[in-house]
């Protein structure tokens, strides 16, 4: 029984650490297939990526990305700024200044929250607790960064934003792409033909000829070569039938 129970409890504890990571990388999965990207910040695992909700309020967008993936905390909801945290990301809901129709979404990791953010500034946004741990009770969060929108005022320390480039939107495609591949035949004469593009199943059928091996230089009846069949032989004669005395 107490082997069992440890069993449960270790279960337990996996399913509560891997569960959190599971849905932080859900969420930054959907908001790559939903929303645009607009600039990126940073490098390793202090980065951060900015999309844009067209013509959507911050309240707005904040629920349907609670929709998509519950966060541990979520802050109170207000019209100029809100945000979500998960195990392992940030995301500052904000609302852009110079097009107040719509709303950015910032996705910070948590380094880079540590080394730009002000801690007084989100005082007003997250619990005191959760503070803590994520600034190391006082060791980070000395920055004077207060988002996306404010970063001509209050520059982030680590990097600045730029447009992505291609290789950086490469490093994290959305999952909902379309794409064409090749199947090969293992045959050494075949043909391949990509899938989608008028290959292999627009492809006419191919027709083949089966051939027999000739008899010549081989023995009726061998392994390799079946003996032909012939009638049976028949035999005509008489006798007679004894009664035994």
């Amino acid at each position: 029984m107490r082997s069992k129970g440890s069993y449960l409890l270790k279960l337990l504890l996996v399913f509560t650490l891997v569960l959190p990571l599971l849905a932080a990388c859900g969420i930054t999965q959907k908001i790559e297939e939903k929303y645009p990207l607009e600039s990126v910040s940073g490098s390793g695992s202090s980065t951060s990526y900015v999309y844009r909700a067209a013509e959507v309020s911050v309240p707005e967008v904040a629920k349907a990305l609670v929709d998509m993936s519950k966060p541990e905390q979520i802050s109170p909801e207000k019209p100029d700024h809100m945000f979500l945290v998960y195990s392992d990301r940030v995301i500052h809901v904000q609302q852009d200044k110079d097009k107040p129709a719509d709303t950015l979404i910032e996705v910070d990791s948590k380094e880079y929250v540590r080394s730009n953010y002000s801690s007084s500034f989100l005082q007003g946004y997250l619990l005191a607790s959760l503070l803590n741990d994520l600034f190391d009770h006082g060791r980070y969060g000395k920055g004077s960064y207060r988002g996306y929108d404010d970063r001509q005022t209050y520059k982030p320390s680590g990097g600045s934003y730029h447009a992505p480039t291609a290789q950086e939107k490469k490093a994290i495609p959305p999952m909902t792409v379309n794409r064409t591949g090749s199947i090969f035949k293992r045959s050494k004469n075949a043909d391949s033909g990509k899938v989608g593009e008028g290959g292999i199943f627009n492809k006419s059928p191919s027709r083949g000829t089966i051939t027999r091996d000739s008899d010549s230089g081989k023995k009726s009846g061998s392994w390799l070569t079946p003996r032909k069949s012939s009638r049976p032989k028949t035999r005509v004669g008489f006798g007679r039938v004894s009664r035994r005395r």
